[in-house]
């Protein structure tokens, strides 16, 4: 499949309602267990998901219109999440990714991205070139990616439960 930017908006786009009729207002034994050390929770992958929207996708993707390779990306911290989520509820987490989703999907849209655009190229620090045709497909998938993982986490609440099952479930494996 190639890359569609208008396609790629409408998933982006919906994330935050995935997340959150999957997570709003669910008990903790449900959004906080991981899957051992340095695992996250469904909490941890929301609140880096938040992350991600503030310091990762438009800010590389300005970069790479604005000044291509010369400037290169700015290091992401993965684990940010730690720090500035405590204090804060997953309600008021999965509310800030809506929000902050929301206004990159703005952005994204008011950079009027030609596909020529999709071809400019920035300096990632650690892949080296990348496009932002690669940046805007890894956003995509790194939205899917963390959907599975937190329904992996949380089937996994229930591995002892399903007793038999547990050769048929894929997801616990």
């Amino acid at each position: 499949m190639q890359f569609n930017l208008p396609t790629s908006i409408e998933i982006l786009d919906r994330t935050p309602l995935v997340l959150k009729t999957l997570l709003q207002n669910l008990p903790e034994d449900w959004t906080t267990p991981n899957e051992g050390p340095d695992t996250w929770s469904p909490y941890d992958v929301v609140g880096h998901l938040i992350q991600g929207e503030k310091k990762d996708w438009i800010p590389r993707a300005k970069i790479i219109l604005t000044h291509g390779e010369s400037v290169p990306f700015t290091p992401f911290d993965r684990f940010a999440q730690f720090e500035e989520s405590k204090g804060k509820t997953l309600n008021q987490l999965l509310e800030e990714f809506e929000r902050l989703r929301a206004e990159n999907i703005t952005a994204l849209k008011s950079l009027n991205i030609s596909s020529e655009d999709l071809m400019k190229t920035g300096m990632h620090p650690g892949l080296g070139q990348v496009t932002l045709e690669n940046l805007l497909a890894s956003w995509v998938v790194h939205d899917f990616g963390h959907i599975n993982q937190i329904s992996r986490v949380m089937a996994k609440q229930y591995i002892n439960e399903v007793g038999p099952w547990t050769e048929y479930m894929g997801v616990l494996k």
